[in-house]
């Protein structure tokens, strides 16, 4: 064997040295929990936008959180769905004549008249460097499957040898509302690379959250897990969002163990019987509230919305002042992520105080053991307490329509508490007073309480 010269070393070296920084290391099994130990915050494009959000309005909302929400533990920007067609519109989606964007690997890319920063094949990476100059993460929507137009012109999968879009899909199981992808077959030669593909493609654009659509209802159980390995191949932590609801709960242990956050219910609109579905769907997943993995409540339809939006018309929240505290008393207790909708540099201050109460946000960070006591004839309470300092928190609700206020009784002793306790309105910072043995309280309709109490 002929000795290598000095000068041939040095360059096999440099190049095994390039190679091996090209591949990133695998996460372990199941470290991805760690990447969102508290419920992940942040604003998301689609109940202000819909499938028509620009750059501009983007950085606006980014800016907005950096300067006023993230001191409060928000920090993810995320941009929803069909950020790749061009000519997409409010109210819905354009089905008709959509003009997409997409790459030679049958990956979709950002709509530059939407997007200019993506020029050059940039995709999202500018954006990204924007959103990350704020001290903020940055996010992503994509749909399920592989790209119709990729399987119709035959598309190269990258990392494969010569293996096609239209040899991994199959048109069963094609989401019902919107058309643009074909479901890949899980156990298809391919399947996982075009996963890997996306993945590498996300990594490299400074991705830290990705929310995938029509996941759950029905349950995409191959899917799901070619997502898992694909992240957990890509070399960068990306956060798991799977959506919409309902998940069922026969998957829970499945989806507790792939996805950050996972929706129970449908898309949450600001009308009062999306939040009683919503604390009836609830009851089911107390048992799998857990560091790394939620539930997911939705989107929280307050502040300005629908300003190019798929319900209604331009407007602030229909929901009233009370039916806005209830909506969040519910979401932070519950410990369900928090993904603000409205348009952030619209908000008012009564929606800037929702957003930004420490201690109801210290208490969605740091409660554990979130329980529901009762959910019966109009009334609802639920708790929960912070290892930390040992305070406990009480959530009480009327869900009822009836006129007349509910007086709404909780026995101290079923929270752990015994002898006197002093109770603080957590959204007003008031001291109601001292109390034992029972905690009461008379409720308007629509109406909740939030409370600490301490020995």
């Amino acid at each position: 064997m002929k000795k290598l010269n000095l000068f041939t070393f040095l360059l096999l070296s440099i190049l095994l040295s390039c190679s091996s920084k090209q591949q990133p290391q695998p996460f372990a099994k199941g470290e991805f929990k760690t990447w969102a130990q508290t419920p992940p915050m942040g604003w998301n494009s689609w109940d202000c936008y819909g499938p028509t959000v620009e750059e501009h309005e983007v950085k606006a909302n980014a800016d907005y959180m950096a300067d006023n929400l993230k001191a409060f533990g928000w920090e993810y920007i995320v941009v929803d769905i069909r950020w790749f067609v061009e000519n997409d519109k409010a109210g819905g989606y354009n089905q008709t004549d959509p003009r997409y964007v997409i790459d030679e690997y049958g990956r979709y890319q950002p709509a530059v008249n939407r997007f200019p920063s993506a020029k050059d094949e940039n995709g999202f990476k500018d954006l990204a460097d924007y959103v990350h100059s704020k001290g903020l993460k940055f996010g992503i929507h994509i749909m399920r499957g592989i790209p119709k137009v990729a399987v119709e012109n035959k598309l190269p999968i990258k990392g494969t040898d010569g293996i096609t879009a239209d040899q991994i899909y199959s048109t069963e199981l094609q989401c019902p509302w919107l058309r643009d992808n074909y479901t890949i077959v899980a156990d298809k030669p391919g399947a996982q690379e075009y996963y890997n593909s996306i993945f590498e493609l996300y990594a490299g654009w400074g991705i830290d959250f990705i929310k995938i659509d029509d996941l759950s209802r029905p349950y995409h159980q191959g899917e799901i897990e070619l997502i898992r390995n694909a992240i957990d191949n890509c070399g960068r932590p990306i956060v798991l969002s799977t959506s919409p609801g309902e998940t069922p709960i026969e998957a829970a242990g499945h989806v507790s163990e792939h996805a950050n956050m996972w929706r129970m219910v449908d898309d949450v609109w600001d009308t009062w019987p999306h939040i009683t579905h919503l604390m009836d769907i609830c009851q089911k997943w107390y048992p799998y509230i857990a560091s790394g993995t939620w539930p997911d409540c939705d989107m929280i339809p307050l502040g300005r919305i629908s300003i190019r939006g798929e319900r209604g018309k331009d407007r602030m929240t229909r929901l009233t002042p009370d039916e806005q505290y209830t909506l969040m008393t519910l979401f932070t207790i519950f410990r369900s992520p928090l993904m603000f909708g409205g348009d952030l540099p619209s908000n008012d201050a009564f929606t800037l105080s929702l957003l930004t109460n420490k201690e109801v946000l210290k208490m969605h960070s740091e409660s554990t053991g979130v329980k529901q006591l009762f959910q019966e004839d109009g009334k609802v309470a639920i708790t929960s307490s912070n290892p930390n300092n040992g305070d406990v928190y009480l959530a009480l609700f009327n869900i009822s329509d009836d006129e007349a206020p509910l007086q709404l009784s909780v026995s101290l002793n079923d929270l752990g508490i015994e002898g006197e306790c002093t109770v603080t309105n957590m959204w007003t910072g008031e001291n109601v007073g001292n109390f034992a043995g029972e905690f009461s309280r008379d409720l308007a309709a629509h109406a909740s309480g939030l409370y600490i109490i301490r020995k």
